[in-house]
């Protein structure tokens, strides 16, 4: 069963503005889930750190690539796979979990299948495996999140599909928001996604305030003094508005 969007393409896009960190600190606010949950850890690097954020819904898979099959040279693709990406909303976001251990022996996604994913609405690669071909999956446009680089496929091919993966300690299901940037990736709870951009938004005003005062030629221990004073009056004034928007939404 196909499953729908939480978020408008005007919300995705100002979630497209926003970097990870702040995505993070606004999630926190909200005491969902503990500090040290819900981000792949940094075994997860960012192939192509200069491209911008990407924002998606998560098509989840499993892959091995270590083990030869039991006859032939290779494992014949799984075509039902590219099927069940579509049961995602666009813009979609492969997770691969690599099962094998160590993981990253062989790449699943080279040229081919970075062509493959951009054809189908994906922005994203995140796996704990193996990217090869880089120069030609940057090309593509399409960012990927990987644990390492291979110089071959091996034997790699999806054993499974649809079910809740993990990457870098991050567990994620079908469906998940996530986003992506220089910094790594981060899921966003679907429950709170709405809210995420405000609150994003006020943190980093208030942060900027502390900045401004630290750069200022008079620095000294008032102007950081000065800053706390504005920066909680700043928290109680956005902490108004977004409650007054929430119950806008809530009413309407």
């Amino acid at each position: 069963m196909a499953l729908q969007p939480c978020l408008t393409e005007a919300q995705l896009d100002a979630l497209r503005r926003l970097d990870t960190c702040a995505v993070e600190d606004a999630i926190e606010t909200f005491d969902l889930r503990a500090r040290n949950t819900g981000f792949a850890d940094s075994s997860i690097r960012c192939m192509f750190e200069d491209f911008p954020p990407m924002v998606g819904y998560a098509a989840t898979a499993r892959l091995r690539s270590g083990d030869r099959p039991m006859s032939g040279r290779s494992f014949h693709d799984r075509t039902e796979w590219w099927s069940s990406i579509l049961d995602v909303p666009a813009p979609r976001i492969v997770v691969a979990e690599d099962e094998d251990h160590p993981p990253g022996l062989g790449a699943f996604v080279g040229e081919v299948h970075a062509n493959i994913l951009q054809a189908f609405g994906c922005a994203a690669l995140v796996t704990n495996g193996a990217l090869r071909d880089v120069p030609a999956v940057r090309d593509t446009g399409l960012q990927v999140f990987a644990g390492n680089i291979s110089v071959s496929h091996a034997y790699a091919h999806i054993s499974s599909f649809g079910q809740p993966v993990e990457v870098g300690r991050l567990k994620v299901y079908p469906g998940d928001l996530l986003l992506g940037d220089q910094h790594g990736v981060v899921s966003i709870p679907l429950e709170v996604a709405a809210r995420v951009f405000p609150v994003a938004e006020g943190i980093l005003r208030r942060r900027q305030c502390v900045i401004e005062k630290c750069r200022r030629a008079d620095f000294g221990l008032h102007t950081l003094q000065e800053a706390e004073r504005e920066v909680k009056t700043m928290e109680t004034q956005e902490h108004e508005r977004i409650q007054n928007i929430a119950g806008k939404r809530e009413g309407s």
